[in-house]
């Protein structure tokens, strides 16, 4: 017997690794550091402390910012970190800043800045007044220790304590002398249509020492702040004490702010490295609230999903026996066997009756083919990236992987795509297969592109740093045409070659007359309550994604949406399957849209919800945001249309073959 592969080991120690330690992966290794290394250290542990700086995004508008948009102080020698395809897409802005701290060395009332506004000057009157913009709209910082987010911690109720990963400019105190909700309540911020800019912060890096068996450094494990709006006097000694800094809402003098900070380092060993995360995730809001929401959600869904896959098993199970035992009797020789039996076991039989006419080609087969080949390409992506990300691969500390991996994932998995859409439109009796393969690489990434460079023009003309290059367009562009539609022709040339799907039962020359329908068995009645329960078990957790999204909050518990995902998936078969049963039941044979449809119609919920997400949880009021906010959501709705729609197809396909192969027909 051959030893094992120690690579193969290796492999196998890291995923599960991965799995146990939640955060970090290759690819993201520590940095040590000391005051001043020796001879041995030389090389492998850092003395200064670089501060990044992200853009600055707020609650109350969807356009985010370049810290460079806004006149703070900035990096003399500014460089920019590598960017991936994911970081760019959210518009991850990252640079560095003249914030710079040598390890392990308290420092006090450090002046980094001063900028100066001249009323005589047009410049500067636009430069405050954008500052301005940002604190009535709540902007909000969003500084980088260590590829580790600076926290602003504070008590709210219950004394229960929340680390926000930003802190706002300022804070306005409008006509009526109240603060906004937003901003820090002080009672020296009490002047009337003002403006207060937090122009000081106090530092405050936890590191953890490493052994000094291994001879490195320390670890950085966390990183809090406070600001503090300050009007420094005398700039040679300065003390960062004293009034807050106000600017008028009127720009009538001249206004000078200077910029300060404070640092201070503490050693904490308790807090390991591989779990310094974990003060940020843990405090943040709504977190109890989701666990149990979920495990809520989670059990209900359940419950539902066992009570329609019960009540379908056995109904099934007694409806096939009935007719295979009409089918088999001779009624000629079995006295027992009266009329009255044999009509009820024809009553009994109206999802029988119709099965010279279950496996009619849909109309529109095209359009149904196209999309079943995306929503398998869709689905596939959707699943290997939650997997990672449950794994921890995809964590908030490797930013921008989610997103990069989900548009890769798309782009190398055009072949399935195209294989799906090729052989079901070779099942439905189409022949224009240039037509399909070319709807099927163009048609709805024609749809999503054209929606998202649309948005992107808008955030151009805004200057929002959210606005992805000409050169990032060009490069998906490149992927797209260069390697999903090359994939997506390979896949459809091999569903073209194979032969199409047989149904069990033959179909009959002349369609039968479907008689006429109760209101519950109509279409648009099936469709519209097909999409409740599906809706149903996402929706908790869609209020955290959309959270994520535009308030602007760390998402972290993939392992629940991965479930999810799966209760998701479960929920849209069983409902499109139950809704097929009684639409078949009634005679009624039109299924191959209707099963798409009925789960599909979840992404309608989705967009009301959103419409309520907007109007309920959002304060934005500017046009421009509004476009976008829409923008983006119609983008979600008709990718978890397809998404959706596809499960519950293939469910009901399967279904449909299932109890029509074990039917004795002649």
């Amino acid at each position: 017997m051959k030893s094992p592969n120690p690579c193969f080991i290796f492999a196998w120690s890291l995923v599960i690794f991965s799995s146990c330690s939640g955060f970090y992966l290759p690819g993201l290794a520590p940095v040590s550091f000391c005051e001043k290394p020796s001879e041995g250290e030389a090389g492998q542990c850092e003395t200064e402390i670089q501060l990044f700086v992200n853009r600055l995004d707020s609650v109350e508008s969807v356009l985010p910012y370049e810290y460079d948009a806004f006149d703070f102080c900035q990096d003399s020698n500014e460089r920019r970190p590598s960017e991936n395809l994911g970081q760019v897409l959210f518009g991850e802005r990252i640079e560095t800043s003249p914030y710079k701290f040598s390890f392990n060395h308290d420092q006090k009332c450090v002046m980094v800045c001063t900028r100066k506004y001249e009323v005589s000057k047009k410049e500067d009157k636009l430069k405050l007044d954008f500052i301005k913009r940002g604190m009535e709209l709540n902007y909000q910082h969003h500084w980088i220790v260590d590829n580790m987010p600076v926290t602003w911690c504070y008590n709210v109720e219950d004394d229960q304590k929340v680390c926000n990963p930003g802190f706002p400019i300022g804070c306005l105190v409008n006509q009526e002398g109240k603060p906004k909700d937003a901003c820090v309540i002080n009672a020296d911020f009490n002047k009337k249509n003002t403006f207060y800019i937090f122009n000081h912060v106090d530092i405050i890096i936890t590191y953890h020492s490493a052994d000094e068996s291994n001879g490195m450094g320390a670890r950085l494990v966390a990183a809090t702040l406070e600001p503090r709006s300050v009007k420094h006097g005398d700039e040679a000694t300065p003390t960062c004490e004293g009034s807050p800094m106000d600017i008028p809402s009127e720009f009538t003098t001249d206004v000078k702010v200077s910029y300060s900070y404070s640092v201070q380092f503490k050693r904490n060993d308790e807090i390991r490295w591989a779990s310094r995360w974990d003060y940020i995730l843990v405090s943040m809001p709504h977190t109890n609230i989701q666990w149990f929401s979920i495990m809520n959600s989670l059990v209900i869904v359940l419950f539902l999903s066992g009570m329609v896959a019960m009540i379908m098993l056995r109904t099934l199970h007694k409806d096939i026996a009935k007719y295979n035992q009409m089918d088999q009797a001779d009624w000629v020789k079995i006295p027992s066997a009266s009329n009255s039996t044999y009509e009820d076991l024809q009553e009994e039989s109206g999802w029988k009756q119709v099965h010279g006419d279950v496996f009619r080609p849909p109309r529109m087969g095209m359009i149904l083919s196209v999309f079943l080949g995306q929503g398998t390409q869709i689905f596939i992506m959707t699943f290997i990236t939650l997997f990672l990300a449950c794994l921890g691969f995809l964590s908030p500390a490797n930013r921008g992987a989610l997103m990069t991996c989900a548009v890769v994932l798309w782009v190398l998995l055009g072949t399935p795509a195209g294989y799906v859409s090729a052989r079901l439109y070779k099942t439905f009796g189409g022949e224009k297969w240039k037509t399909n393969v070319l709807l099927t690489a163009f048609l709805c990434p024609g749809i999503v592109f054209v929606d998202f460079f649309l948005m992107n023009l808008i955030l151009w003309v805004e200057g929002s740093s959210a606005a992805v290059p000409f050169g990032t367009l060009v490069a998906i562009l490149a992927l797209w045409f260069g390697i999903s539609v090359p994939l997506t022709f390979a896949g459809a040339y091999f569903g073209f070659k194979k032969p199409g799907i047989e149904p069990p039962v033959r179909t009959n020359q002349i369609p039968r007359q479907i008689p006429q329908q109760s209101f519950f068995t109509r279409p648009l009645p099936g469709i519209v309550m097909g999409g409740i329960l599906p809706f149903g078990c996402i929706f908790i957790q869609l209020f955290f994604i959309l959270n994520s999204i535009w308030s602007h909050q760390m998402y972290y518990m993939f392992g629940f949406l991965f479930l999810v995902f799966i209760i998701l998936v479960i929920t849209c078969s069983e409902a499109t399957v139950l809704l097929c049963y009684f639409h078949l039941c009634s005679e009624d044979y039109h299924w191959w849209w209707r099963s798409f449809l009925t789960s599909g119609f979840t992404a309608a919920y989705l967009f009301i919800y959103a419409v309520h997400y907007f109007f309920s949880k959002l304060q934005i009021i500017e046009a421009a945001s509004t476009i976008l906010y829409f923008g983006y959501t119609l983008i979600m709705v008709l990718i978890f249309f397809i998404f959706t729609g596809t499960i519950g197809f293939f469910a009901c396909f399967w279904f449909v073959n299932k109890i029509y192969s074990v039917l004795k027909v002649d």
